[in-house]
């Protein structure tokens, strides 16, 4: 029996020796410097995971890269009891593939806002990353998204998720540099959904901030389910230029923008083939959805409530605004030749008051007569569920983001769906092995870690073939040699 063991483990170690073939682990972690060793430390599958507590940091860097199916997971064990609190200019700087974040609690601690920058720094090769189900307060941009220069040459982070978090400022970022809550610059692919984005306000320079924008020359960016509220103050506007969600922002210079990375090529098209759909913003002082240089944007059955309305601005912007309930108007500006139909426009305050409980505070059950809303709707191509996540059914609709012959829902936060996340993939926020202690043991003491949460199938069937080819040889060659040390430790 202990000569199998060893035999076991013997191919444990030349299978480790394999390149990008080591197993998966679930490393727990306490303390801060724990936490950083796990990151530097990272390898494709594993799962990092933060106990309950407070880890006081000046930021990581996160280099290592996951696989698509293998991605390096960052997660608290319970959600949101891990705080991080970051004084620094970032946070987690990621420049890895498939780094996944989920349930954290992480807060900005900067003396000076402009110390504080992102919380969240995705650039370069890092494309698959994902942050869910997480709580991040006190940045300029609790999120950024940008290209950078690998070797020589540009690189951008696409397919991105950004699912089912909330994310505020406590007070106005007393700060002149850009302030949005996700922004992503360049980048195919991104879809932020069933986000909650509220409180934000830029206190120094133009003032302008904004709730999400996706530009610099992205493309089939995905915004969908969100809450936007601007502020939460009442009354709503109280200071600052406050943008729902855009597809543009406020542009971006030539030399950033994607493809051509050029500065005597304009950045015509800030981002192409976006979908904006089932959306509920409330309370800016501005525009509800910005359109600048978006080609070909699909604005669907979002709900607007005390906000100027829908701008498509600019000749490259074109598409369409379909299904739209909302205070202010749809508007073409500078060229733009967006279409519009089936919209509820300049919808008062007293009307919004008369059907809903609170609309100021996202509480959208009904109180009121709703027929104005009822069955006005048509279908456009993939408006298939509501806000709520329900499946929107037979022609003809309702107008917004609700489908209210569905009846209720809770609406003053966006809930997840029980679809999987974008890519098919598991839902990071179950146990999925996280219940067992890092090295969680081995069988009868052989320190080869057979607890590993995920060994992928092409590592098991290899496994298998090392162990049955040396349990041949060794009935062939009696005197094969076996590893020197007798309890076969790894370490």
């Amino acid at each position: 029996m202990m000569n199998k063991l060893r035999m076991m483990c013997g191919g444990l170690l030349l299978l480790g020796a394999v390149p990008g073939l080591a197993l998966a682990k679930d490393v727990s972690v306490r303390t801060t410097s724990e936490l950083a060793g796990a990151i530097v430390a990272a390898t494709a599958g594993d799962v990092i995971i933060l106990e309950d507590g407070t880890y006081d940091s000046t930021g990581f860097s996160c280099q290592a890269s996951g696989l698509e199916d293998q991605p390096i997971t960052v997660r608290a064990r319970n959600p949101l009891q891990a705080k991080v609190r970051m004084n620094a200019l970032e946070g987690f700087k990621v420049s890895g593939a498939n780094w996944h974040f989920e349930d954290l609690d992480v807060t900005g601690v900067c003396a000076v806002d402009s110390s504080c920058e992102h919380a969240f720094h995705v650039q370069g090769e890092a494309s698959g990353f994902w942050l869910r189900r997480s709580r991040v307060t006190d940045f300029n941009a609790q999120l950024k998204v940008n290209s950078a220069q690998v070797a020589g040459v540009w690189k951008t982070p696409h397919k991105g998720l950004i699912e089912g978090n909330e994310l505020f400022d406590t007070r106005a970022r007393n700060t002149s540099n850009p302030t949005t809550k996700l922004n992503i610059d360049t980048g195919d692919d991104w879809v932020l959904r069933a986000n909650y984005l509220h409180d934000f306000q830029k206190g120094g320079g133009d003032t302008v901030s904004y709730g999400a924008f996706l530009k610099s020359g992205g493309k089939r960016g995905v915004v969908e389910r969100n809450l936007v509220v601007c502020t939460t103050k009442t009354p709503p506007h109280m200071g600052g230029v406050r943008i729902g969600l855009s597809f543009g922002g406020g542009g971006t210079a030539p030399q950033f923008c994607a493809p051509a990375f050029n500065a005597a090529v304009p950045c015509d098209v800030e981002h192409e083939d976006g979908v904006l759909r089932n959306n509920l913003i409330i309370g800016c002082s501005d525009v509800g959805i910005y359109l600048n240089r978006a080609k070909n944007t699909q604005v669907l059955h979002n709900t607007l409530i005390a906000t100027l309305g829908v701008d498509f601005r600019f000749a490259t912007t074109s598409g369409q605004a379909a299904g739209n309930l909302l205070a202010g108007r749809i508007r073409n500006r500078d060229a733009a030749t967006g279409v519009f139909a089936g919209n509820l426009e300049n919808v008062t305050a007293q009307d919004f008051a008369g059907w809903y409980v609170d609309p100021l505070g996202a509480d959208l059950r009904k109180k009121g007569d709703l027929t104005a809303l009822l069955d006005k709707g048509t279908v456009p191509p993939g408006v298939s569920e509501d806000y709520c996540a329900r499946a929107r059914g037979n022609l003809p609709i309702e107008l917004g983001a609700l489908e209210h012959s569905l009846g209720d829902c809770v609406t003053t936060r966006p809930p997840l769906s029980d679809a999987p996340p974008v890519g098919g993939g598991p839902d990071g926020g179950s146990a999925g092995g996280g219940q067992n202690p890092v090295d969680g043991g081995a069988a009868v003491g052989c320190g080869c870690d057979m607890t590993s949460r995920s060994a992928p199938w092409a590592q098991v069937v290899l496994l298998s073939l090392l162990v049955a080819r040396l349990t041949r040889r060794r009935q062939r060659k009696p005197k094969l040699a076996l590893p020197s040390n007798p309890d076969c430790l790894t370490t």
